[in-house]
């Protein structure tokens, strides 16, 4: 994965962002002149470029930069991707990893690109429910396989720091297709391995 480097933060949308964030400082109380938060709003602001880097990538032509032809038609398997997202309700934080398999019809992409197209979508806002669907759908589109699974797994602040306050819960969200919808043999295999 590249690093998300200063030159690639946009001075413009930096300088714009951080106006906004300095003014709900000043709405919440702060002292947005102290020492502590001189540089709050610039770093809220690329902090944020950085948690939205997604919107600027496309995970079709991620997988596509690296397609090979290849006979394999077994289940090849990709599990505990970390991700880190952040709620579109709340813009707060969910945090947890996908197990994301596929069975190849001809074609296979590098193990690393799954893993990007999994960031891809997740440095977007997001519920997890989407984010699921979007990476199944994504590999779908872009390797035409036999079927694809995801099952993320992840931990919510919005639900553990504010609201409910329930900090063990753990959601999960699975999208299947092809072989994994109509084998229950491929599926249970699959939940099996990532077990």
């Amino acid at each position: 994965m590249a690093y998300f480097s200063e030159e690639k933060y946009d001075a413009e949308t930096t300088e714009k962002i951080a106006a906004h964030v300095k003014e709900i400082l000043k709405l919440l109380g702060e002292d947005t002149e102290r020492e502590g938060l001189l540089k709050t709003p610039e770093r809220v602001a690329k902090a944020m470029q950085f948690m939205t880097k997604g919107y600027a990538q496309d995970g079709v032509e991620i997988i596509k930069s690296a397609v090979f032809d290849e006979e394999y038609q077994q289940m090849v398997l990709i599990k505990d991707i970390e991700l880190y997202s952040s709620c579109e309700h709340h813009m707060l934080p969910f945090i947890g990893k996908a197990h994301v398999a596929y069975i190849p019809n001809g074609k296979i992409t590098g193990l690393s690109k799954i893993a990007r197209v999994v960031e891809t979508y997740a440095r977007r806002l997001q519920v997890q429910e989407r984010l699921t669907v979007q990476i199944r759908d994504c590999i779908q589109e872009a390797l035409n396989p036999l079927g694809v699974a995801v099952v993320i797994e992840a931990t919510h602040t919005c639900m553990q720091i504010r609201g409910v306050q329930k900090s063990n819960a753990v959601t999960t969200t699975s999208a299947f297709s092809g072989a994994f919808l109509s084998s229950a043999r491929t599926r249970n295999e699959f939940l099996n391995l990532i077990k």
